[in-house]
């Protein structure tokens, strides 16, 4: 009991910082950027192996609210598929989109009172923590938010109903272990590169447990509103489906930063 107060009065002491009032919007505002480039360079590859891009599109339909859809498909690339001027696109926009993965190494080396090292290494690694934390962030709209979703639309398509429903309930009883094994291994590495000095794996224990739970019950609340209620938008129209998204990435961001905060203040008591 007591140590659940001492870490709900450390949350509450670092949640009144003035980091957690701007990082975790930069974040998030970076993270939503990231995925333009990772959608354009799948739609290139899709056209690559010439792959219709109306069927992608059809298939996103059925899946996700059709602001969404349209949002997602949007931003692939037709035309030629992949080539040169593509990749320099996915290149450049990317390093683009790391630099809220940037802010969050300097203000890691900021609360472990580290300095920073040079330019060039913390900026690849920053390019590599955003590609962990995007790669998350697919996981959970695959697996989390729109799985069900995914085998109820191939049930309706598919001639082998039975298999589609064995696959169906493998998935039901997979999906919750998975996910707390891929999240918490992957929420670890990037608490681990995240400040220029080596930490105690220990020391980061506990706040990447806090962390995958609240992003997996955060994520099912994400999950409920996509099935249930996605399709009505009471109060803002087609766009509340593309707002509840940016609002879910927010609250992703912000409880990643919090559990790095937590993880440092472990380390220093």
């Amino acid at each position: 009991m007591e140590q659940a107060r001492a870490f709900l009065k450390r949350a509450i002491n670092i949640i009144n910082r003035p980091y957690m009032r701007i990082l975790p919007g930069q974040l998030a505002f970076f993270c939503i950027m990231s995925l333009i480039p990772i959608i354009a360079l799948l739609g290139s590859l899709a056209n690559y192996f010439s792959i219709s891009l109306d069927s992608i599109k059809e298939i996103t339909s059925n899946i996700l609210p059709i602001d969404l859809s349209t949002l997602f498909t949007s931003s692939a690339i037709s035309g030629e598929g992949l080539n040169f001027n593509i990749i320099i696109f996915f290149i450049t926009a990317f390093i683009l989109a790391s630099n809220g993965m940037h802010s969050v190494i300097i203000t890691s080396n900021e609360i472990y009172n580290y300095p920073c090292e040079g330019v060039i290494e913390r900026r690849l690694k920053a390019i590599a923590m955003t590609f962990v934390l995007v790669c998350l962030l697919f996981f959970l709209l695959a697996i989390i938010v729109f799985g069900d979703l995914f085998f109820d639309i191939l049930r309706e398509y598919a001639t082998n109903k039975k298999a589609v429903d064995l696959f169906h309930s493998i998935y039901d009883y997979l999906k919750l272990p998975l996910s707390l094994v891929l999240i918490y291994f992957n929420v670890k590495q990037l608490y681990l590169m995240a400040p220029d000095n080596k930490i105690s794996s220990k020391s980061i224990k506990y706040s990447s447990i806090f962390t995958t739970a609240i992003w997996i019950i955060g994520t099912e609340i994400y999950s409920i509103y996509v099935k249930f209620f996605s399709n009505y938008n009471l109060f803002y129209g087609s766009i509340s489906n593309i707002i509840i998204l940016m609002a879910w990435v927010y609250f992703l961001a912000y409880v990643l930063v919090l559990g790095m905060a937590l993880s440092a203040s472990n380390s220093q008591n």
